[in-house]
């Protein structure tokens, strides 16, 4: 009982911090580069505590992502003879990889978008924009694009669920992925024809 109430004193004590927001930028970082888990199991229970910095928190995690994809485009532009097979292995295969790249040379910018969204490791779109030496500039839209839906779209859950939302978007989660790749991908169809 003792170690449970540390615990929980601890978790307030960060709740309360004045460390709280760049410890979400790190943990961002942290998770689009090298912790392939999902932020959102921090960052839900975390807004629900500090609603009063529920849009800030958002914004601090999509910095933080945005950031990692930095450090994982530069990764794979730079690096990729000397640690790409080693990533590669870790995080996925090298078939999907050859994938990967080969969709990155083709649909780029909307590829990007869409690996940002759904629950597919971003490090693997990070390295292969790097190593297919794709736009930086569109690379680093596309990410920001694609993690401020992802973490506005909890803060806007959070906001107007509260204490339900963590029910609610497990309940939903498969459905929201489905519908939010659809919608990239009809948007992504559209942009062909303009």
């Amino acid at each position: 009982m003792k170690i449970l109430k540390k615990i929980k004193q601890r978790v307030r004590q960060f709740i309360e911090s004045r460390y709280m927001l760049s410890s979400i930028t790190t943990a961002s970082f942290l998770e689009s580069t090298i912790v392939p888990i999902p932020l959102e199991a921090i960052l839900i229970p975390l807004m629900q505590a500090r609603r009063d910095k529920i849009w800030l928190i958002a914004l601090m995690a999509t910095l933080g992502c945005i950031l990692g994809a930095l450090f994982g485009y530069a990764l794979g532009y730079y690096l990729f003879d000397v640690v790409g097979d080693w990533i590669i292995n870790t995080l996925s295969s090298p078939e999907q990889f050859s994938t990967i790249e080969h969709k990155m040379q083709e649909q780029g910018f909307w590829f990007v978008i869409t690996l940002g969204i759904i629950p597919i490791p971003f490090q693997i779109a990070m390295l292969a924009a790097g190593a297919t030496k794709f736009s930086l500039t569109l690379f680093l839209i596309a990410s920001a694009i694609s993690r401020a839906i992802r973490y506005f779209g909890l803060a806007i859950v959070v906001y107007y669920a509260g204490n339900q939302a963590e029910r609610i978007i497990n309940k939903h989660k498969t459905k929201a992925m489905i519908v939010m790749t659809m919608l990239i991908l009809a948007i992504w169809g559209l942009s062909t024809f303009i």
